[in-house]
Parts: C-alpha cells; structure tokens; sequence
C-alpha cells in the first residue's frame, strides 16, 4: 500500500523543470499560480509584515537588536555607525535590502514614532517632516529599553532557529521583559490582512499587566481602569473614543486624535492659535501647508498669518494669527474639519500567536505576554539551576581532593598523562 502511495505521488507531481534537460513539461499554470502565491503569502505573513505577540516584533527589528546585543553596542559603550550594524545584520541574519534594513533602525531610534525608543541614535534620524541622513552619517547603540528585550536571552530563554544560509543561529523571539507590542505599538500591511496597533503608556501597560497576573478572571473593562486608551508620542487629544472601547474589546476600532492648542495673544492687539502637539505621524510643515491652502482657497477667513516655530528642543509650536473680529473657536473647528489637525486612527490588532495570525483584544494581548514571560522566567530558572548544579558537582569533587590532598598528589606523579590521571582519581573515587 505505501508503495502504490508513493507511485501515485510521484505521478502526481510529475518532474520538474529542468530535471529532464530538452524534455518539455506540461504544467498547469492556475495551480501553479495558486501555489507559489500562497508560498508567497505565508513569506509576507510570517517573515515581514506582521509581529510576533510575545515581543512585538517583526524579523528586521528582532534581527537588528539581537545582532546588535550580539556586537555589545550596550548603553554604556560608544555609538557605531549605522552602516556597520546594518551590514552585520544583513550579511548574518537578514539577507534583504539594507534600505529596508536601516528603515527598521531608524524607526526604532524615533522618538516621534517609538513611545519608548529601543535604539539610542546620535545624528540626524529624521523629523516628521523630513527623512533621516545616509546610514554612513549616523550612529547607533542600544538603548536602555532595549536591554530588557534582549537580556537572559542566552539563558536558554527563547528557541533558536538556523539563520538564512545555516551557518548561524538566531532568536526566534526575544524575552522581552514588557509588552513592547502594546507599549510602542506596530504597523504592517500583509497578503489579505494589515495590522495597526496604536502606543500606550508603559506604566499604564505595566499596571494593567500586574492587574491581570494578580486576577486572571479580570474583564476588558476593569483593564481598562489601567489602560484608558493609547499614548502618542506626538500628544494630541482624543476624542470620539467609542471605538477604544470596541478595539481594546474585539481588536478592532476606531478614534479620533485632535491637535492640542491655546487660544492667546500672539501680539499686543491680535489673538492667536497657538498649536503645541499634533495628532500621530502628522509634521508642523504639512499642517502650515494645508492651513495656507485652505486660506487661499477662501474655506477658511479670518487667518493673517502662520509662523512654524517648531523646533527638536522646545517641541510643536505653530502659532496661527487672526485678524480682528473672527472668533478663535470658529476658525479652530474649521481647521479641524479642514486640515490633518484632526485625524482618525483605526486600530486593527493582528499578531502571530503560536505562529498563526490572530486578532487580539487588550486582555488577550496581555495575556500571551504573560505566558510568554512565565515560560522565559522558567527555563531561565532550569538553566541557572543547571548551571550551579554543575558548580555543586565541581565544588564537591574538590572538596573531596582536599581532605585527601596527598593521595591525589601521589595518583597525578604517578600518572603518565592527564587522561591517566583523570581515570586512575575516578577510580580512587570510586573506593572512597
């Protein structure tokens, strides 16, 4: 019965192309097509475009802080060019474009884009309104955060799998000692799914996390206590917030972000909007262009002048002049309608869970985290408990040579070599 499967498969299947040089091959093309766009649909899946639950990452960015944790770019030593980490990852761990590579490095060193930076940039990273410089100009190293990722990961903590070519070993996940997907948040556009995944406050997560370890039986909505709703870098207000609850709920929703602002006296005789934080992704040159557009295009009446005073230290500060007799509040709520002073976000919270992809709800979230760091701390405590077993055996195996310190002397002189010596004490010790 085997063989006739076999025979069977292998009619079935046919040669291939090439097997049989000068030989043509029938092939059916929708079969061939569905099969190498799955191939391909399982590649953009699994090993681009949507992170892991437990970490929060995807491959590049796992690849780029294990490499970088793997040449010691530690917090307290110096930076290294960007080039030189870009290259070690790509020629070990990611054989991909390096503009993909730094793109992924460079997002992880942005603290506009990052709520909590895993990478400690020295140069020029970029702006919301303008790219960073070449990867030869900047410099990088691990930062603090990043530490707890990729710590005790030598501790058999993770798996490890063969990298691209089998010659090297990589993490295929990082311990993570907090909920990094939560905390920073992904995107990430796949075949037939995307995943978009707003940022939150860290000890608001943290809270939420040692809520749920203390009652596991805690509910969306005690969670919620903890965990409001998410935390831009970028500020801004939310409003329309009916969907937090949807998405902290089902993985899925959507919610407003408005620009925060003062209504002041920009000079001695004309009010003023004054605009201090932006909603996510959207740069104080983008909304200057807009305003002016909007102005010149007469949607928008009663604006003199825009001035961008924004800068890397003191942060947004765009002040918006308005002529005498206009109403701030009016002009303000005309901006928001008109201008990305006002944006929507939807949250769709799609992950891999146990290799497969998933969408997640908060306590779902939490909870693989959870999991995944009971597991870590486990084998992390087998493996120290190996390691001073070992010692124990060895201190014991000393302490024995000691109280007979000349019997042992005796056996090693009379010995002709050290693997002698070795079995003549084993056998000595054997009889004590």
């Amino acid at each position: 019965m085997a063989a006739k499967t076999k025979a069977t498969k292998g009619k079935n299947s046919g040669p291939k192309p090439g097997e049989e040089p000068g030989k043509i091959v029938d092939i059916d093309v929708s079969s061939e097509m569905s099969d190498s766009f799955l191939e391909y649909a399982y590649s953009v899946i699994y090993s681009r475009a949507l992170p892991d639950a437990r970490d929060g990452l995807k491959p590049v960015h796992r690849r780029i802080l294990h490499q970088m944790s793997d040449m010691g770019l530690r917090p307290d030593r110096g930076h290294v060019k960007s080039a030189r980490v870009v290259g070690e990852v790509m020629g070990k761990l990611h054989p991909h474009g390096d503009v993909a590579i730094y793109d992924a490095l460079v997002r992880m060193a942005q603290n506009f884009s990052m709520r909590l930076p895993l990478i400690d940039g020295h140069g020029n990273f970029g702006s919301l309104d303008a790219g960073p410089a070449a990867m030869r100009y900047t410099e990088a190293r691990l930062a603090t955060a990043a530490m707890t990722m990729v710590a005790e990961a030598d501790e058999n903590t993770v798996d490890f799998g063969p990298n691209y070519d089998g010659q090297l070993a990589e993490p295929l996940v990082l311990p993570a000692a907090f909920p990094n997907l939560l905390v920073n948040g992904a995107t990430g556009i796949a075949v037939g799914m995307a995943t978009n995944m707003a940022p939150h406050n860290l000890g608001e997560i943290v809270a939420a996390t040692k809520y749920l370890i203390e009652n596991p039986k805690a509910t969306t909505k005690q969670l919620m206590k903890f965990v409001p709703g998410p935390d831009f870098p970028t500020g801004g207000a939310l409003v329309d917030t009916e969907g937090i609850t949807d998405a902290y709920e089902s993985g899925k929703g959507a919610f407003k972000i408005r620009a925060t602002v003062e209504i002041a006296k920009v000079t001695s005789r004309k009010q003023g909007i004054v605009v201090k934080e932006l909603p996510y992704n959207v740069g104080p040159e983008k909304i200057v262009e807009k305003i002016a557009e909007v102005v010149k295009n007469k949607k928008v009446q009663g604006i003199s002048d825009i001035v961008d005073l924004s800068d890397g230290k003191t942060g947004t500060n765009v002040v918006i002049e308005l002529k005498n007799g206009y109403e701030p509040e009016e002009i303000l709520e005309k901006l928001y309608k008109l201008t990305p002073m006002e944006q929507q976000f939807s949250i769709n919270a799609v992950a891999l869970v146990n290799g497969k992809p998933q969408q997640l709800g908060l306590k779902t979230l939490l909870q693989v985290f959870i999991d995944h760091r009971i597991e870590v701390v486990t084998r992390r405590s087998e493996f120290r408990k190996g390691k001073a077993e070992a010692r124990l055996l060895l201190v014991d195996g000393l302490l024995k040579a000691i109280i007979d310190i000349d019997k042992v002397i005796k056996i090693i002189r009379g010995s002709d070599d050290a693997a002698a010596a070795k079995d003549a004490l084993k056998i000595g010790r054997a009889h004590v």
